[in-house]
């Protein structure tokens, strides 16, 4: 190599080299620069970490984010007393059953920035309870359906080759499967329905009842919600042929485990946990049933999104760093680390070869919820409904319009 030749290569080297140092103190500058978002929220922190962590593998800048998991019991009141101490977090994962808990809590996003024609084409119905008059309370995030999982062994002994898709096919096989003797104690049982206490997600079994019957449940309307509701309870009258399920057994869903279930409706997120407590029970997984002859199909789904609190001083890197969060490459990621569906229609279009995210990608498409005033109030105020009916203290129609004047009486009034 001549002489001429080693200065004009030692040249490039040297402003290569500094080139390198330069960018890499402006990359360094650009994240030292960026505030750190403080976020809350009731998912447990190892799985959100992890979250971040595999996004940010894929970012120039990576995303700083302190999440601090908090309990569901005590997040509404540990949000409430931060704001008044001025120690609020930029943001907050607001579940739909905490919106009108939450709502005068948090900064709208301007529909001039996220109009709210996009927001509908970009995320599922469902979505849209976070849609109010200035604006949009949060970014949709992760949607969890509920689905019917189904015992493949036991409908197989009973002769049927495939799931119930309606609820007249989920009564012609509980009818068939479950087992009672005279003294009408229950050995195995085709469905758990018609009680509370010992039917896990009761409550989100009834939502999807009443939504698929096109009833709102501020102000129940008797027709619907009548016929909803004696189709519910009819399961733990001893009295009708329907008669599978009564307060003596154990949990629904302990009770599917064992293998003494046919049907059990649960959660998407259940299956892991479902497999790890019985690697040998042979189950399989299904749309939630609806009614033969209805036009709109319907499931309850407990949905998550970003939302920012009105004082916080990081508003506009949180809302940045909680577009990504939403975008498709972040909820790709978001899919594979929980199995749970994306919340984007753009990606629920794009069917998965997996058979049972396949079926938790259709059920996201007809997740419904409601704005729940408050939780446990609720909750309480439906059980009463299912006992006082199952136990004749009140008829239907009664227990249906004591029912729906408690609700709307927890109703925020302005």
């Amino acid at each position: 190599m001549s002489n001429f030749q080693i200065a004009i290569t030692g040249f490039f080297i040297f402003f290569i080299i500094i080139g390198v140092i330069v960018f890499a103190g402006i990359k360094g500058n650009s994240s030292q620069n960026t505030p750190t978002v403080v976020l809350w929220g009731i998912i447990p922190e190892a799985l959100f970490n992890k979250f971040v962590s595999d996004v940010n593998s894929e970012q120039a800048v990576p995303l700083k984010i302190s999440y601090v998991q908090k309990s569901s019991d005590t997040f509404h009141q540990d949000f409430v007393e931060a704001l008044a101490t001025g120690k609020g977090p930029d943001a907050i994962i607001l579940p739909q059953n905490l919106i009108l808990k939450e709502k005068d809590k948090l900064a709208p996003i301007s529909y001039t920035t996220f109009s709210q024609r996009d927001f509908k084409n970009t995320f599922i119905q469902e979505a849209e309870l976070y849609l109010t008059d200035n604006g949009i309370l949060a970014l949709p995030f992760s949607v969890d359906p509920l689905v019917m999982y189904w015992n493949r062994d036991t409908l197989s002994g009973a002769g049927f080759a495939r799931y119930p898709s309606t609820w007249d096919e989920v009564i012609t096989l509980s009818n068939k499967v479950t087992n009672k003797n005279n003294a009408l104690n229950i050995a195995q049982s085709g469905v758990a329905l018609g009680e509370f206490v010992n039917i896990t997600h009761a409550k989100e079994i009834i939502l999807s009842l009443l939504a698929q019957a096109g009833n709102p449940v501020i102000g129940l309307s008797a027709n619907p919600a009548q016929s909803v509701f004696d189709f519910y309870t009819k399961f733990s009258n001893p009295t009708k042929e329907t008669y599978s399920w009564n307060r003596a057994l154990p949990q629904s869903k302990n009770f599917f485990i064992s293998g003494d279930l046919a049907l059990y409706f649960g959660f998407a997120s259940e299956i892991t946990d479902i497999r790890a407590k019985n690697p040998q029970l042979n189950f399989d997984i299904a749309p939630m049933p609806q009614s033969k002859n209805a036009s709109v199909k319907a499931t309850f789904g407990a949905m998550y999104g970003f939302a920012f609190p009105r004082n916080s001083l990081n508003s506009s890197t949180a809302y940045n760093v909680f577009s990504i969060l939403t975008g498709q490459s972040a909820l790709l990621k978001w899919t594979e680390l929980t199995y749970l569906p994306p919340v984007r229609r753009d990606m629920l279009t794009v069917k998965p070869s997996d058979p049972y995210l396949s079926i938790f990608y259709d059920s996201a498409l007809i997740a419904n919820g409601w704005l729940d005033p408050s939780a446990n109030d609720t909750s309480s105020i439906f059980q009463s409904m299912v006992e006082n009916i199952v136990s004749g203290k009140e008829r239907i129609n009664e227990a249906i319009t004591r029912g729906s004047n408690q609700i709307n009486n927890l109703m925020p009034q302005n």
